[in-house]
């Protein structure tokens, strides 16, 4: 998502209770209030695609699969974030606003956002004991980093490109990056990069 400079101040209790009546996006920052907004629809299309892969993936589990609009609980009372797609698998996960225990985090880069996505943002999601993979996916390029936690609880950067079968351990889930064999069903269905763009 897309940050502007919009600063507003205020108690998590009360943002918890203004944010929803509102009609865009806010997320939370230690006591600031950060509006958000649409991106392309290359960043609109990668979200969806991978949601809806996901879903089907998993319909017949006990996991749920959210998209855009569901903000995640990373730090109780001090940080709430709004991811592209946020998986949980677990059954604690009740509260119908928000999501506190996820397994599996996507975002969709953009040149605004991508410091805040690798850094800042990163740093805090991996505090979540039951985050198990945090997924950045680019636009501009077909590339996947897929930062996943290890049996020694540290975390361990795959990469993967466009001819490959991205592997969300977290989940159990295959996922083709591109449209190969018998996969029409795939990431970057319907996404025209940057370089193809130019040459047209």
């Amino acid at each position: 998502m897309v940050a502007l400079p919009d600063h507003i101040l205020m108690s998590a209790e009360s943002y918890l209770v203004w944010e929803p009546t509102q009609e865009q996006r806010y997320e939370y920052w230690d006591g600031e209030v950060v509006a958000m907004s649409g991106g392309t629809r290359n960043h609109n299309r990668i979200s969806l695609n991978f949601s809806k892969l996901l879903d089907d993936a998993l319909a017949d589990r006990s996991c749920e699969v959210y998209i855009v609009d569901v903000k995640v609980q990373v730090e109780p009372g001090h940080k709430y974030f709004y991811p592209d797609v946020v998986v949980t698998c677990d059954e604690r996960d009740r509260n119908p606003q928000l999501v506190q225990f996820p397994c599996l985090i996507i975002e969709v880069l953009s040149p605004s956002t991508e410091a805040a996505d690798r850094g800042k943002k990163f740093a805090k999601y991996r505090q979540s004991p039951t985050l198990q993979e945090y997924i950045l996916v680019q636009v501009a390029q077909p590339v996947v980093e897929v930062f996943r936690r290890n049996e020694q609880g540290k975390w361990v950067l795959s990469e993967y490109n466009l001819n490959e079968i991205l592997r969300l351990e977290s989940v159990d889930v295959e996922i083709a990056m591109s449209a190969t064999g018998d996969a029409y069903a795939h990431l970057y269905r319907q996404v025209q990069f940057e370089t193809e763009a130019t040459e047209n």
